[in-house]
């Protein structure tokens, strides 16, 4: 009996340190098994029911050694749109949710002269628009004022929403009008205010990742509509 308890014992230990954290040692999101091997950097967010507002971001990068993926942030809290986050290829224009799927994370730009970042910055002014009109051949594109469009994103707002902007690559290539159009990961205004259908967290959290991201690592983001 005492040989069996002690068996049961170790069984248990060994379950237990194997869906344990340590310190950054987290256990990487089955998601990152899909990614190819060129995509040394992972953003993943988790939104937390159907419909919420509010979802999880983990940060990720490949180890060259071994190729596992290690966490490199601690979580941090996001808003997405105001109406959750679509499933999957149901993202429509003007629906106000945020679009799931694997997309890639290229370019930044913000307020600034410049920012601390390895992705393609672009300074913004009141000239720089971000197209969300349907019906015009510009759309999801930013392009230069003056524009024939009849929709549009000024990215130089009178907040600070797009102080500092990572554009994720969402119908970006092909574009196909009616899918939906300026998806970033800007500065949200709170922890319970949701977006048109971005991701946004706090400026600090943004700052962190624009210092962290690099083109050369091919980062992306994945977007789930529910923890797993």
């Amino acid at each position: 009996m005492k040989s069996f308890s002690r068996i049961y014992f170790f069984v248990l230990l060994i379950l237990l340190l194997g869906s344990t954290s340590f310190g950054d040692e987290f256990f990487p999101p089955a998601e990152l098994q899909r990614l190819g091997p060129d995509v040394k950097q992972a953003i993943v967010v988790h939104g937390h029911g159907p419909n919420d507002l509010t979802a999880t971001l983990s940060v990720w990068q490949r180890r060259e050694e071994g190729n596992q993926w290690q966490n490199i942030l601690p979580e941090i809290n996001a808003v997405v749109g105001r109406n959750g986050i679509a499933p999957l290829g149901e993202k429509r224009e003007g629906d106000g949710r945020t679009p799931s799927g694997i997309f890639s994370l290229q370019r930044a730009f913000g307020y600034g002269r410049e920012v601390k970042t390895g992705l393609s910055y672009q300074q913004v002014t009141e000239n720089d628009l971000w197209i969300d009109d349907v019906a015009s051949p510009q759309y999801n594109q930013w392009v230069k004022a003056p524009s024939e469009a009849q929709s549009f994103e000024r990215l130089k707002r009178d907040d600070d929403l797009y102080k500092y902007g990572i554009v994720v690559e969402y119908n970006t290539n092909p574009v196909v009008p009616g899918k939906g159009s300026a998806i970033f990961i800007h500065v949200w205004r709170g922890p319970q205010q949701p977006t048109a259908g971005c991701v946004a967290l706090s400026e600090e959290n943004i700052l962190k990742l624009l210092d962290w991201l690099g083109v050369v690592n091919q980062p992306v983001i994945i977007v789930n509509k529910e923890a797993i």
